[in-house]
């Protein structure tokens, strides 16, 4: 599969009043044409931060690439001019952000936001912007009837589905959807995972899914990253990664997922909390946090190596060649 994205050393930090935020650390990562990959860790890990790296959005002051190139389709983007990132924005990457409610102008009518993102990259006429609009609401299943209604005459997951007609409306290569279902309840979020699974295949395009919910990527994505600390510390593909977790990162989050076929009178957690941006342990980030911890662990960083065919890890029980006791997903 060729690449379509490609992220190398990445590096975005904050300057705040309390100091450095080191928010994304050389970070890597790559997305195929055609896949979808999940991008799964704790709030404050830096999802949100790589995605809006990729869209070239990051606040500049405070925010800060400090190191790093994002390739998209053979173009490096940070060495792409802001007036020509207008013309990448929408048409090659698109970008389905966490709260629809705040996504929306809440002065124009969602058929007029949909006409915004079309006339930006495509010459139309008049009619043909309205005729486009009408039909990329009807393909996420909203009446081409409600063309001319505004933001709050809508429900959460209507809403939503309006963002997703934007996201998709010039077809673009990638889409990043940021956690897309947060603010919905349970049967909307299906639904609105369900037609974002439907369009992506319909328009063959490459999709980075935010989430915290491993549910979700085990239905949605072919590969998943497990991102600690601005880092990447796991990446292979669903199937492998759910059969064999590897780091004790992501065993500890299989582990808090409740079961089915237990009762349990309280859910595994990982212990302590996500490390301060601000103040990152040395050595591996997840030291502190981690039951196998060893001297090494404290002072180096691991190397991400391939401890299985096409499954990788930043772990020193591998670089080691110690492997923990337990099976995939635990004692």
């Amino acid at each position: 599969m060729s690449k379509l994205l490609e992220i190398k050393n990445l590096s975005v930090q904050y300057e705040t009043d309390s100091g450095l935020v080191h928010a994304v650390n050389h970070l890597d990562l790559s997305v195929g044409r055609g896949e979808t990959l999940g991008f799964v860790g704790e709030t404050g890990a830096g999802k949100t931060t790589t995605a809006l790296a990729i869209m070239k959005l990051i606040a500049q002051p405070p925010g800060k690439v400090s190191s790093g190139e994002i390739i998209l389709d053979g173009q490096d983007l940070f060495k792409v001019k802001e007036r020509d990132m207008f013309n990448i924005r929408g048409n090659k990457v698109s970008m389905i952000f966490q709260d629809p409610m705040t996504s929306l102008n809440p002065i124009m009518t969602v058929g007029d936001q949909i006409e915004e993102v079309l006339s930006l990259h495509n010459k139309m006429t008049k009619e043909e912007l309205k005729a486009e609009a009408e039909r990329m609401l009807e393909l996420v299943g909203i009446r081409k009837e409600r063309i001319n209604d505004y933001p709050h005459q809508f429900s959460g997951g209507m809403k939503q589905r309006v963002v997703i007609a934007m996201a998709l409306a010039c077809n673009p290569e990638l889409i990043i959807a940021d956690e897309p279902t947060t603010a919905l309840d349970v049967t909307i979020q299906a639904q609105v995972l369900e037609l974002i699974k439907d369009l992506k295949k319909q328009f063959n395009t490459s999709m980075i899914l935010i989430t915290h919910d491993l549910g979700v990527v085990a239905e949605s994505c072919d590969n998943v990253s497990v991102i600690y600390a601005g880092t990447i510390i796991e990446h292979a593909s669903v199937k492998d990664l759910y059969s064999e977790t590897l780091h004790p990162y992501t065993v500890g989050l299989f582990n808090s997922i409740p079961s089915l076929d237990e009762d349990t009178d309280r859910l595994q957690v990982i212990p302590g909390s996500p490390p301060d941006p601000s103040n990152l342990p040395s050595g591996c980030k997840f030291h502190p946090r981690c039951t196998h911890c060893m001297d090494i662990c404290k002072e180096t960083f691991p190397e991400f190596v391939e401890a299985r065919p096409g499954h990788f890890v930043a772990c020193h029980l591998y670089t080691k060649g110690s492997v923990p006791k337990e099976g995939a997903h635990g004692e």
